[in-house]
């Protein structure tokens, strides 16, 4: 039976990994990237975007797409991934590309325009630049363009350390309000184990975390150039299902089928609305930067009725931050209950505590009459533990 929340799905965000587009030695495999190409390029846009009808705009592929690094790597002749920054971040450079170009002569032969879209942490945490990477996106769509999407590597520091493109396909999933994510690797679905190492029985719905229980997946792609893995994959599903976007988990080689609303893979179904695509990164894709401990009345406050956090709520502060960083909110017996992105540098903090706003206010100026971490740049965790 064909899948009707892909076939009338009009927006999609498809994302593969270094391991579907690389050899084990480096650099860009094309036929693989002709393959893929192939097989997602009949949901892209017409060429003539937003000339062909009052639904044109609402339509389109984004293809968020690893393969840089790797890329890379033949060129600069080194036989592995490297670990150091500076040499990932040059690989970056060398490879991305390549990638483009290959992508842009697939997607070319196929009749469509492609735009390459970096991306970084920043461009979806601060207000502006989201609003800047969503107006791009919508506008690339409305053209008829397919935006391939990256992290910025050759500039990034802790996005090429800690992060991966799984994360970045569910935001862009956001971002762009999109009805599918398909995230490609070079496994055809989640299973309760690892099934290289013997059977194993595939997930084929998750409808909630209960059904991800008792999983093992972890590792890199069989071609060793990859920073993911299935659990990276699982991460992103759940943050894109918890925003209402059905998210498929398959392989390379199944993306045809999948497009075409087969039987195959994974299936995450929506468990929450769209919320903001900010609050879903800061939830699920930031690292804290530090903890503000909380009384009982603030957790109330934060949780229950959804205010922001005033100074007087707070009891401890840990952790070296600026403004502008994430930090976790914690009950007073250091369980994160929520996120977000705090007004004021830690050094600042100590002598806040416990204060009212206005009290602060009338001694070091208006300027602190303002919350410690405001309603709309604020997450709740608590339905994560």
């Amino acid at each position: 039976m064909v899948r009707p929340f892909v076939t009338d799905a009009a927006r999609i965000v498809v994302k593969v990994g270094s391991s579907s587009l690389t050899t084990a030695a480096g650099g860009l495999d094309s036929a693989r990237v002709e393959a893929l190409v192939a097989a997602v390029a009949g949901r892209a846009a017409s060429p003539h975007g937003a000339d062909d009808g009052p639904h044109a705009r609402d339509a389109g592929l984004v293809l968020v797409s690893s393969g840089a690094i790797a890329a890379g790597l033949a060129p600069l002749g080194l036989s592995r991934r490297p670990r150091d920054l500076a040499t990932l971040q040059a690989a970056a450079s060398v490879g991305q590309s390549s990638l483009v170009h290959c992508y842009a002569d697939a997607f070319g032969r196929a009749g469509h325009r492609v735009g390459q879209v970096l991306l970084t942490a920043t461009d979806v945490t601060r207000r502006t630049h989201y609003r800047n990477a969503r107006t791009t996106l919508e506008r690339l769509l409305a053209l008829g363009v397919v935006p391939i999407v990256n992290e910025n590597d050759a500039v990034a520091t802790q996005e090429i350390r800690f992060g991966d493109n799984d994360r970045l396909a569910a935001i862009v999933s956001h971002l762009v309000s999109a009805d599918l994510l398909v995230l490609l690797s070079d496994v055809d679905g989640v299973y309760e184990s690892n099934p290289r190492l013997g059977p194993a029985a595939m997930v084929r719905d998750v409808r909630s975390d209960a059904d991800l229980e008792g999983l093992s997946a972890r590792g890199t792609g069989t071609a060793g150039v990859g920073v993911g893995g299935m659990a990276t994959k699982i991460d992103a599903a759940r943050m894109a299902a918890a925003g209402g976007v059905t998210t498929i988990v398959t392989s390379a080689a199944l993306a045809a089928a999948a497009l075409a609303g087969e039987d195959v893979g994974t299936v995450f179904h929506p468990t929450g609305p769209r919320p903001s695509s900010r609050l879903l990164w800061l939830a699920y894709a930031t690292a804290p930067e530090g903890r503000l401990y909380l009384d009982e009345g603030a957790v109330s406050a934060v949780v229950d009725r959804r205010a922001s956090l005033l100074p007087a709520g707070v009891t401890r502060v840990e952790g070296d931050f600026s403004a502008g960083d994430p930090v976790d909110l914690v009950d007073p017996r250091g369980r994160p209950v929520a996120r977000g992105l705090v007004e004021f540098d830690s050094v600042e903090l100590p002598g806040m505590l416990g204060r009212s706003t206005m009290d602060l206010a009338a001694e070091r100026g208006p300027s602190y009459e303002r919350e410690l971490v405001h309603r709309d740049d604020l997450v709740l965790l608590s339905a994560r533990r």
